[in-house]
């Protein structure tokens, strides 16, 4: 019998929900076969058989969240005993090890509690404290039900709805922001009157900032802050906040500064219908270097955007306004374009964040 493994779904996805198995016990399944669908913080991704086989035992179901390493599905097929890794396209390898084998207390932490590595990992995720577990597997060992149990024991007390998804993700990466980054946010506004007609900014936007991080490229780094080492980006990998009644997802529109506006244009349309099916890649969700936040689409003009790490910088964006502007001597109106650079102030100096501000309203405010 060989048990297959939640993938490596890519960089930072170390969870996910099932959504719907297209197998049961008992099934006998085509290497490449569909197995199961399960939602990342990402996108919705299937996950293919590893060979042939026939399903023994599928672990978990609809609306169970597991993490990368824990088993999906036990069956038998060719080859010796033992477990498979899963792997999808950029994930990672295979490697040997056994799941059911109790682990020796790894911190002093949880001295005296005995579980496993994805049982620890999914307790600091669920903020369940072990040692106050009483394990319900042999010798004492905790499982992931006892985990699960705390945890539910503690939302039934406080009541509500569990988030999962894309919004569990939010508010995981926003608590790890708070605790991370030490903000900055700076304002100011871009005079578009030499625009034309046209008050779409989503591109020109995004190509002003690949000017600006010409002038002060330390904006379009990431840092890492345990090791106190930054490194800077040679292409502007944009992530574009995007609303959607699922939650907030960031795709990433790649290489900004060297695409023209209607390749970019086209290229964003693509990412939006895919959110909307929810089929995007994992991939075309990973990697941004900088993020633009264009929330004046629905309201408002001046945010503090959050900074998430290893990225150091976000412009937020505003709702244009015709406004009454001083030129010459005399009142005109001109449409205004309110503007917000939060920058992670451990890696990025005011005076680089205010360069690189300066450079970005230079930018916008150039004729079409």
């Amino acid at each position: 019998m060989k048990y297959f493994k939640l993938p490596d779904l890519g960089e930072g996805l170390q969870e996910a929900e099932i959504v719907e198995w297209h197998v049961k016990a008992g099934d006998t399944v085509k290497a490449d076969q569909r197995l199961v669908s399960v939602e990342t913080a990402k996108a919705i991704v299937d996950i293919p058989a590893p060979y042939d086989g026939v399903i023994s035992k599928l672990y978990g179901g609809d609306g169970d969240i597991l993490h990368v390493g824990e088993p999906l599905l036990a069956f038998e097929g060719e080859g010796d005993a033992g477990t498979v890794v899963g792997r999808l396209e950029g994930g990672g390898g295979s490697q040997d090890d056994q799941f059911f084998v109790g682990a020796a207390p790894s911190t002093r932490e949880h001295l005296g509690a005995r579980a496993t590595p994805a049982v620890r990992q999914m307790a600091r995720q669920l903020g369940v404290d072990l040692s106050t577990l009483s394990g319900s597997g042999e010798a004492g060992l905790i499982t992931r039900a006892d985990v699960e149990g705390a945890a539910q024991a503690a939302r039934d007390r406080f009541g509500g709805e569990k988030l999962r998804g894309v919004r569990r993700s939010m508010a995981l990466n926003m608590a790890r922001s708070h605790a991370e980054v030490v903000p900055v946010t700076i304002f100011g506004d871009a005079d578009l009157h030499l625009w034309g007609q046209a008050r779409d900014p989503l591109i020109r936007l995004g190509k002003a900032m690949a000017a600006a991080c010409a002038v002060e490229p330390v904006l379009n780094s990431w840092f890492d802050g345990k090791t106190l080492s930054i490194r800077q980006h040679q292409k502007l990998d944009l992530g574009i906040a995007v609303d959607t009644p699922d939650g907030l997802f960031v795709p990433v529109l790649r290489n900004v500064g060297e695409r023209d506006a209607q390749d970019l244009k086209d290229g964003m349309s693509r990412l939006r219908a895919d959110l909307k099916a929810r089929s995007i890649p994992p991939a075309e969700m990973m990697g941004a270097t900088i993020t633009l936040s264009n929330f004046g689409t629905l309201f408002g003009r001046y945010a503090n955007p959050i900074v998430v790490p290893p990225q150091v910088a976000i412009i937020g964006a505003g709702s244009i306004r015709d406004e009454p502007v001083a030129v010459n001597g005399e009142v005109v109106v001109h449409p205004i374009l309110p503007l917000s650079l939060t920058f992670d102030h451990r890696a990025v100096t005011g005076g680089e964040a205010a360069r690189f501000f300066r450079a970005l309203v230079e930018a916008l405010e150039q004729p079409d």
